[in-house]
């Protein structure tokens, strides 16, 4: 018997009981809305056309998108905005009846933008089938009436493609349906939603460019959860709610309650909170509300002073009921941004003000859990913790026969970790890296100037590394160093060609979060600079001994030092290479550009800035 044989007799008790993929003769799971008899069969999916059993290639995207362009012309614009690395085109529909079908229209109207995301991890599809459900209902006049005439949706079906048509049936092992379905990454190997500062993989590059020409008021992100077994059904996370402008979290609080209201309205159980476990695989430890990176889809718009939201469905509930509540979050959302959508754009604009004069103040980069705790009570089910035969640790057992009240911690608050003053000027990014960093900050849409004029030697700040640890293995594609350093205020000269990077702009947090060394997904930290971090010249121990006893000889502060250095750290006094380093680094042939983080800021605009 094959491996795939085993694993299919084995999932129902894994599950509880059986479900939609367990036997291909289950009974068909109940309708969704917009079910195949209310729509022409060019209009419909696979996903209802087989009860939810399965969902279909990436070649029904193509196909759909046309066929609604086709049977709404006035209010569709099916449209493509890049190519994934193996040549398939990146489809989005744009859909209103206001007569704003391309982003310039949108802007001249002053018309609210959600743009909808799909299928960033093409395992998790839900978010594909409801999308087209949902716009097909909408433009029929059977959901959300009205919003069309004052909003302007976008929808991507799928953001990863490639991984799309990486089908298989047993992707995604720890989610119920459909029977098959996409990749996590990229044909890269790439994780999308990983991908957001360093925009490392096309698909990326492609959408910074869909996002800043459309610059959405809302940008939803559609997934399915991993992890533990709970009645929950579904997560609603929003970017800013406990970090960035104040006034804009009000806003994300607004938009996450409308849709959770209007979703617990529809019969779901929905947490406003991310369901991932205090310590990994412990119903007992609870959870706690956490700041959203920025390498993240969510955690990176929210830095652009707009509202984002993470949509979670949970992976133990069927495929049906899955794409339904999806479903159920985008009309939840088309009405919101139509009725809450011009208010929401006002306090943008606001914010994007006030962040261009954020010059000199402190700015967080990074956040903690808070110490507040509130005992909550979660909807899960029974379980046990026993050993296992097999890991040796403890694993969890579920019954779903027999649901019961979780009593248990949340942090519910969060605290500034780190930050740092915002440069009163900006920063320079000198000529050797203006290119390669230039390409990145034009995807995210960040001002800049070239300097083609000698700057000359001017006042800054520089950070000198003074430790550096890389991880070994990568990830995504890259080797991090763990930075340790400070600014310090020294006087430098800055070649034309350099940039320079004002302050002075709406996306200043984001500057900051990309520029700013210590910022956990700036560029430095995803390995832009490693070079810098490396020592390329060095000196032949037998001349370093000379040039040590020349040093001693001429200099006696500098043999205090040594000598006080050898009786207080026997490390050092052990480590003939440390030793012979002690005068190297005092040496005139020292590199004083070793461990110099190639990015300076300043206090005032340099000349031709």
């Amino acid at each position: 018997m094959t491996n795939a044989k085993y694993f299919r007799q084995l999932l129902p008790g894994l599950l509880g009981g059986c479900v939609m993929l367990c036997h291909a003769d289950a009974a068909p799971a109940a309708t969704a809305p917009g079910a195949a008899e209310s729509s022409a069969p060019a209009l419909q999916t696979l996903a209802e056309q087989t009860g939810f059993k399965q969902t279909g290639r990436y070649a029904e995207v193509e196909r759909l998108c046309q066929a609604y362009q086709q049977a709404w012309p006035q209010q569709v614009r099916c449209f493509e905005f890049g190519r994934s690395p193996e040549g398939r085109p990146m489809l989005a529909l744009a859909v209103s009846r206001s007569g704003a079908l391309t982003a310039e229209q949108a802007a001249q109207r002053g018309l609210p933008v959600l743009l909808v995301q799909a299928g960033i991890h093409s395992g998790e599809i839900d978010g594909k089938d409801a999308g087209f459900i949902a716009l097909r209902e909408v433009l029929q006049g059977r959901a959300a009436p009205g919003v069309l005439d004052k909003a302007v949706i976008v929808f991507v079906p799928v953001f990863n493609l490639d991984g799309h048509e990486r089908f298989g049936r047993w992707n995604r092992p720890n989610q119920v349906g459909p029977e098959e379905m996409g990749w996590r990454t990229t044909a890269q190997n790439l994780n999308l939603n990983r991908d957001y500062m360093k925009a490392d993989a096309p698909e990326m590059q492609a959408m910074l460019r869909l996002l800043d020409q459309w610059d959405p008021i809302v940008y939803a992100d559609l997934h399915v959860t991993d992890g533990a077994n709970f009645q929950h059904d579904i997560s609603i996370t929003v970017e800013p709610l406990y970090s960035g402008d104040r006034a804009l979290r009000e806003a994300g609080r607004a938009l996450q309650k409308g849709v959770t209201d209007r979703l617990s309205a529809a019969g779901s159980l929905p947490l406003s909170f991310y369901p991932s476990f205090e310590r990994d695989d412990d119903p007992a430890s609870g959870f706690a509300v956490s700041v959203t990176l920025p390498r993240f889809s969510t955690g990176y718009w929210g830095l652009r002073n707009r509202l984002a939201m993470l949509v979670e469905t949970h992976s133990w509930k069927d495929y049906a009921t899955r794409v339904r509540i999806t479903r159920n979050t985008i009309v939840a959302l088309a009405e919101l941004t139509a009725s809450r959508g011009p208010d929401w754009l006002k306090l943008a604009h606001q914010a994007d003000r006030r962040a261009a004069a954020l010059g000199g103040s402190a700015v967080p980069l990074t956040y903690d859990s808070g110490d507040h705790v509130e005992t909550i009570a979660f909807k899960g089910y029974a379980y046990t913790r026993e050993p296992s035969a097999i890991s040796g640790g403890l694993v969890t057992r579920y019954d779903t026969s027999k649901p019961e009240i979780w009593h248990v911690p949340l942090k519910d608050t969060v605290k500034t970790k780190l930050e740092v003053p915002a440069p009163r000027a900006g920063y320079i990014v000198p000529a050797a890296y203006a290119e390669q960093i230039g390409q990145k900050l034009t995807l995210h849409g960040i001002e800049f100037r070239r300097l083609d004029a000698p700057a000359g030697a001017i006042a800054m700040q520089t950070f000198r590394a003074s430790k550096v640890e890389f991880d070994k293995p990568p990830f995504e594609g890259r080797t991090a160093p763990a930075l340790h350093g400070s600014w310090q205020a020294e006087t430098r000269a800055v070649p034309p060609g350099s940039l320079f990077v004002p302050i002075a702009q709406a996306k200043a947090r984001l500057v900051m979060a990309l520029l700013e060394p210590l910022a956990p997904d700036s560029f430095a930290a995803w390995g832009f600079f490693n070079g810098a971090f490396e020592q390329k010249e060095y000196m032949e121990p037998y001349v370093a001994e000379q040039v040590a006893q020349q040093m001693l000889a001429h200099d006696p502060q500098l043999a205090a030092e040594f000598s006080h250095k050898l009786d207080s750290d026997a490390d050092f006094a052990h480590d003939p290479r440390a030793r012979l380093d002690f005068f190297y680094r005092r040496a005139p042939s020292w590199d004083e550009r070793f461990d110099l983080y190639p990015v300076y800021r300043v206090d005032r605009v340099p000349v031709g800035g």
